[in-house]
């Protein structure tokens, strides 16, 4: 008996937000290579481009740019409707733009807090509040990224832990909203993933942030970061018909973190 692809999405467009690194980099190129025409959006252009060149390689479909700011409502007013102008549809949104800021209840600011909110709550519903009526349409589902976070509670991020819970809140909410439509909603939970996402938000240098990772060995049962890729394929497992009775989880990509707890 022949094999069959457990994963194919031949034929769907999929909008991801985030795109030009890290978990979003990745997740484009896996869509692309599993037959996905695309829409890719993010801040930084040139990386932006690089994705869409390597998604382009993998697909004869180039995919559509909209580069800039997630939160700026008419940016993410352009890349419902440009979706739907180029593609004629919208099947699958993938919610992974959000940043990361270190911070206690002491030293957390009110800007701080009001702008994590802003990029990782507000902009994703914005976006799905706009993508909604087309993904009912297509019958399509909602893939979010979340993180380990948003399961269990770390010290020195409270802002970052309570957006990531809201999210997850989001995405169970919504399943039971748009069930009734076939619409499937679902978020994966990474744990530490080699992105920039902690030099960023952590401001970490290379040295600092190889302990950092070191100590992956300690917080992660499996005793290592994660990769990209990993937390990609979950992604499009998520938004394939071979995750076709799964809504409402959010599934952690871990590494077991979420399992562990102090001895």
């Amino acid at each position: 008996m022949a094999s069959q692809q457990v994963v194919s999405l031949a034929g769907k467009v999929a909008l991801i937000t985030g795109a030009s690194s890290g978990i979003g980099a990745a997740t484009s190129r896996l869509f692309a290579n599993l037959g996905a025409q695309l829409t890719l959006t993010g801040r930084h252009v040139p990386n932006l481009e690089r994705v869409a060149g390597d998604c382009e390689k993998e697909t004869q479909s180039k995919p559509h740019l909209v580069p800039g700011d997630i939160c700026d409502e008419t940016v993410a007013e352009r890349l419902v409707a440009e979706t739907v102008e180029r593609f004629g549809r919208l099947d699958i949104l993938v919610n992974n733009a959000g940043i990361l800021n270190m911070g206690s209840i002491h030293n957390t600011s009110l800007e701080a807090f009001d702008n994590i909110f802003k990029v990782n709550v507000r902009s994703m519903f914005v976006l799905t509040q706009l993508a909604v009526p087309h993904i009912v349409k297509s019958q399509g589902n909602i893939v979010n990224v979340s993180s380990v976070n948003g399961l269990r509670s770390f010290p020195g991020l409270v802002a970052y832990n309570m957006t990531k819970s809201a999210v997850d809140q989001f995405t169970r909410s919504l399943a039971l909203e748009l069930a009734p439509d076939n619409v499937r909603v679902n978020s994966v939970n990474p744990g530490v993933v080699i992105t920039e996402l902690q030099k960023r938000g952590a401001g970490l240098d290379e040295e600092a942030y190889a302990k950092f990772l070191e100590r992956t060995k300690m917080t992660h049962a499996l005793g290592r970061p994660g990769q990209p890729e990993e937390v990609a394929r979950t992604i499009a497992f998520l938004a394939s018909p071979s995750a076709s009775f799964i809504t409402g989880a959010t599934l952690p990509v871990d590494g077991g973190r979420h399992a562990m707890c102090p001895r």
